[in-house]
């Protein structure tokens, strides 16, 4: 089931899901609200703590839908959608550094050695969960767009409640996945990072979720089991201005998001509607880019361009930046 957060026309929010066309111009999206005013159908939480009951529901309706069975007021084509993020207020929102291939290219293009420690256990850290869009315009200050920077991502969802939790039984704590673009300003991240406490207000500003949010069975077919947690074989796009800048893939996680979880649940309980992040796929940001392939001409992001994130099965989320006035 792929599940959106779409805008009402009066700018609630309600809980819906895609439903696929034959082409991608033909996509519907259901809303669940005009079939049963709920509220759990307007708050995705709610719906990830209910789903016991909810999942089961949307996919009689989802079905009653392609039947022709449900009030046309309840189906809008997907272009005609605003669509915010699957998850629109995360309960929290941690970022993780699983993928070798983006923190070795990076070390090695500035003269560092690779560190030991990413193969000793996967780190995180916590961004802004309040500071989470969805496809469209994205506004940045002045400040935050020098050397402003995407991040190619996958995040996971947690559904059901852990402690402790044991990498090769953290996958049925997923509730599904979702494409995730850590945006960076990578001067005020660059400035602060030399106080050795992560990364802070150069990822304080815009963390972009979606479109869908895709449950794990729909992604089956492309799963790599192995004992430390689930990995799929999903390859990984980004296009700046319609042009392909990267090129990756999920399954080339190092730390699989069952260790990440092992890890992160350590002494801590985690809860529905928790949002955890990849981190940056190899060649999934300009960082990187511009220390291997585009030395001789940096290209940073620029207030007007437009920014697609692509992953198979999970879809395309994009974005456009634009200059925020104070």
């Amino acid at each position: 089931m792929k599940l959106v957060t779409l805008i009402a026309s009066d700018r609630s929010f309600h809980v819906g899901a895609l439903i696929e066309g034959a082409t991608p111009d033909q996509n519907q999206i259901l809303d669940f609200y005009e079939l049963d005013p709920r509220s759990r159908h307007q708050n995705m939480l709610e719906f990830i703590e209910a789903q016991s009951e909810s999942l089961p529901w949307a996919e009689g309706m989802i079905q009653k839908a392609k039947a022709g069975l449900v009030a046309p007021s309840a189906l809008a084509s997907e272009a005609d959608t605003l669509l915010a993020s699957p998850v629109p207020r995360p309960i929290s929102c941690r970022d993780g550094y699983a993928f070798r291939q983006h923190v070795e290219s990076a070390r090695k293009g500035r003269g560092l050695p690779m560190i030991p420690e990413f193969d000793e256990f996967p780190v995180f850290y916590f961004t802004n969960h309040l500071a989470v869009t969805g496809p469209g315009e994205i506004y940045v200050m002045e400040k935050a767009l020098d050397r402003l920077d995407f991040e190619l991502e996958v995040a996971i969802v947690i559904g059901k409640e852990g402690r402790n939790i044991p990498a090769s039984k953290a996958d049925d704590h997923i509730f599904g996945y979702m494409i995730m673009n850590d945006w960076s300003a990578r001067e005020f991240q660059t400035q602060e990072m030399k106080l050795n406490l992560g990364p802070a207000k150069g990822k304080d500003f815009a963390t972009t979720l979606g479109p869908y949010l895709v449950t794990r069975d729909e992604l089956k077919k492309h799963l790599i089991p192995g004992p430390n947690g689930e990995r799929f074989n999903l390859r990984m796009k980004a296009f700046h201005n319609g042009k392909q800048v990267s090129d990756g893939n999920l399954k080339d996680m190092n730390w699989t998001f069952g260790q990440i979880l092992e890890r992160a649940s350590y002494g801590v309980t985690l809860h529905p509607g928790e949002v955890i992040g990849s981190g940056t796929v190899g060649t999934g940001c300009y960082m990187e880019l511009n220390l291997t392939t585009l030395k001789d001409n940096p290209v940073w992001i620029k207030p007007g361009d437009d920014f697609v994130l692509e992953v198979e099965e999970l879809g395309r989320l994009e974005n456009q930046i634009r200059k925020e006035n104070p």
